[in-house]
């Protein structure tokens, strides 16, 4: 019997059955695996018994529910950790065996420990310690293997070649590889497949089966058509002219053959978002002055370099104090550094630009399979499994920071917190002239 009910999509008001969904149901059936809270072999004997008396229904075979987090009114009382709550834990601890020591130790009281590090700091220092780094590698040399078995098979498609053909193979062998490594689900994994390859990966196969690589890796015109409500949005635009890239991104060009003006145009747009949040900051602090652009905006005005400027010059020797004058001089300075970085960013970026679409006609195959199969298809394929990883730690962290929290006031601390602020109150009210204010 099999209790999948838990394992779907919320879509809607519907329930939708994922691609790992039905990948587990089908592997458990064929297979007869048994899976806690999932599926078992269950006699006929049990079926028939006086109890069931033949009676089908899942649940009494199968219990799916998820085990009740139980409080333990001995730490609520005098604090620390339960031990219990931590061995709950074991699947971690045996993963990770020295991690434990590193974040608890026993306390005064026997079956409870204490956490050595603060709640705020758990993931970090979950983290960064070596057991989980090692994990790490073990989680890369299962991808990079994963990865040097398929990437032949992906080299050789050409024009004519079947595309549906490769998905069993790439997504089976990733399957049973992480299926041998502990506390990862191999299922979210073969889901995180999947979806790209829905969304991206088998498209861009199609395109390669139908163009071949060098042709289906050539930029075209966006389509625009109004009477076909077809709107483009394009990857690169030079001199009004809009580009589609369907096969390679820009960005994957300009990654990997211009690095250097890259960072140019990164550190230019640092630079251009850190002076908006100058104006941002600035704009903040001056009451004054947003209420006197306020009075000038709602004449049907915008605030732009211009008008202040125009402000600037016509309030000089007004009845407006002289912060507010000095107060639009700084921001007019500003706003001018903002506009010149802006400026910097466009010729920056339009100068990578071009060089990018001039890259384009000269890739040859190879150039053009290291970075569609590298740069684009493993590189994503790699972070959705990174992506795993780090959701790995955020259970862990986010289970022992709820046991931190959960037990870190016990009774007597709370009792004598609540008897010093009864105490300040009283003085308060009694300050205030108020007495006997507890009758």
């Amino acid at each position: 019997m099999v209790d999948a009910s838990n394992g779907f999509l919320k879509d809607g008001n519907k329930n939708r059955l994922r691609y790992q969904d039905i990948r587990k149901i089908i592997d458990v059936f064929n297979d007869r695996v048994e899976l806690p809270h999932y599926s078992r072999m269950v006699p006929l004997t049990e079926i028939a018994n006086s109890v069931n008396q033949f009676n089908l229904n899942i649940p009494r075979y199968i219990d799916s529910t998820e085990p009740e987090d139980i409080h333990d009114l001995g730490a609520h009382l005098h604090g620390g950790i339960p031990n219990r709550d931590l061995d709950s834990l074991k699947d971690y601890w045996n993963v990770f065996p020295s991690l434990r020591q590193t974040l608890f130790r026993s306390n005064s009281q026997p079956g409870y420990s204490e956490a050595l590090v603060e709640s705020s700091e758990l993931q970090t220092a979950i983290q960064s310690h070596d057991d989980f780094a090692e994990y790490g590698r073990q989680l890369e040399e299962v991808f990079q293997a994963w990865s040097t078995q398929h990437r032949q098979c992906l080299e050789d498609v050409t024009i004519g070649s079947l595309p549906n053909q490769l998905i069993a193979p790439l997504s089976e062998t990733l399957l049973v590889r992480c299926s041998a490594l502990p506390l990862i689900d191999p299922y979210d994994i073969y889901q995180r497949l999947m979806e790209y390859w829905s969304k991206t990966m088998q498209d861009d196969l199609y395109l390669i089966a139908a163009n071949g690589w060098i042709a289906a890796a050539k930029p075209r015109e966006i389509i625009s058509e109004i009477a076909r409500k077809l709107d483009e949005l394009p990857d690169l635009t030079i001199n009004r002219r809009k580009y589609k890239m369907d096969l390679v991104p820009p960005r994957l060009i300009a990654v990997r053959y211009f690095a250097s003006d890259q960072a140019e145009v990164e550190a230019a747009q640092a630079k251009h978002e850190l002076a908006s949040h100058k104006i941002e900051q600035f704009m903040a602090q001056r009451t004054g002055m947003r209420e006197f652009l306020q009075l000038n905006i709602e004449d049907n005005r915008k605030l732009t370099k211009a008008n202040v400027k125009r402000w600037v010059n016509s309030i000089d020797g007004s009845s407006v104090s002289e912060r507010i004058c000095r107060d639009l001089e700084s921001l007019l300075m500003m706003m001018e550094d903002e506009e010149s970085m802006a400026r910097i960013v466009m010729k920056s970026q339009l100068a990578l630009n071009q060089k990018v679409l001039s890259r384009y006609y000269s890739l040859t195959i190879a150039e053009v399979k290291a970075l569609v199969i590298e740069d684009k298809w493993f590189a994503r394929i790699g972070q959705c499994i990174h992506d795993e990883f780090d959701k790995l730690t955020q259970t862990l962290a986010m289970r022992l920071q709820k046991l931190e929290l959960r037990y870190a006031y016990p009774l007597a601390q709370l009792e004598e917190e609540v008897g010093i602020y009864g105490e300040r109150v009283a003085e308060h009210l009694l300050a205030m002239g108020v007495r006997d204010w507890h009758k």
